[in-house]
């Protein structure tokens, strides 16, 4: 039990299996960098408590000196989903306004097929600052373009080796598809990215090893926003609190976020939209588009 516990301890650290093996034969080597960025997080948090108990103490100064603080002033102390923009969302809906607002650092975007998925995305792609929009056009890439890519950016191509031995380590096929999505994941841009059905061309255990990748990152890592159908990259029953899930209802209401437990509203619609990678493979390539208006 206690080396469970152990083995547990590492993975929550985002050791992969085989660097675990190593650790626990003796070699610490695969461990600084994980403690670094482990400690990069931590460091992170702290300064964002610290900043907090800051303004805390400041309100109790006032209040001791009879100055009240205002509602605005309190409200800056507490747990809040800023609005982060606001969309008037396009076909198929009719320009609802649409908030976005309480971003986790994995955001999946869900839905059946043709209920907006695709330009949803467009429309945060647009309305973020310095976001960019991932399509499945990167499946067109070569290995050369792919390695010409990386040698432009020798930390970029770094970053891009060590997640690669990662994903293998844990199962993951070193596909083409892989690496075009690895090495914009590793780029230097540090933007919100949308990626476009991020398990395309994935593999099962590849898809369960990307996931995990992505749970593993440190919190200083970019935002994402996933359009997926598959169920290895969205496991319900897995959903951690640094995760959302942005639903498309079929009959075209604005979308709207769903939490990841039984029961809650739009739980079981998003359960039906997702299946496991053979399933999701019959009506790949299946699009939905604006019919012409005679």
């Amino acid at each position: 039990m206690a080396r469970a516990g152990e083995i547990v301890a590492f993975r929550a650290l985002g050791l992969s299996l085989t660097q675990i093996a190593q650790v626990l034969k003796g070699d610490r080597g695969g461990l600084e960098h994980v403690l670094a960025l482990h400690q990069a997080s931590l460091e992170s948090g702290v300064q964002r408590l610290v900043e907090t108990i800051g303004r805390v103490a400041t309100f109790r100064r006032a209040i001791a000196a009879g100055h009240a603080p205002s509602p605005a002033q309190l409200a800056s102390i507490m747990p809040r989903s800023p609005v982060l923009a606001v969309i008037e969302l396009p076909w198929p809906w009719g320009g609802e306004r649409f908030e976005l607002r309480d971003l986790k650092a994995l955001n999946y975007i869900v839905g059946p097929l043709g209920s907006g998925k695709t330009r949803l995305a467009h429309a945060i792609a647009d309305a973020l600052p310095d976001a960019r929009f991932l399509g499945l056009d990167r499946a067109a890439a070569t290995s050369a373009d792919i390695d010409a890519r990386l040698d432009i950016d020798p930390a970029s191509k770094a970053r891009f080796l060590q997640a690669l031995d990662w994903l293998i380590d844990e199962g993951a096929t070193a596909s083409l598809a892989l690496k075009a999505l690895l090495a914009e994941l590793e780029a230097e841009q540090q933007g919100m990215l949308i990626i476009d059905m991020i398990e395309q061309g994935l593999d099962q255990a590849t898809q369960e090893a990307l996931i995990s990748y992505l749970r593993n990152r440190p919190a200083t890592a970019r935002t994402l926003f996933m359009l997926t159908r598959s169920k290895m990259i969205l496991d319900l029953g897995a959903v951690t609190p640094n995760e959302a899930i942005i639903f498309c209802p079929a009959n075209r209401s604005p979308p709207m976020t769903v939490h990841p437990y039984p029961g809650a509203p739009g739980y079981e619609a998003v359960a039906t939209c997702l299946a496991l990678p053979d399933v999701r493979a019959r009506t790949e390539g299946v699009i939905a588009w604006r019919p012409a208006v005679a």
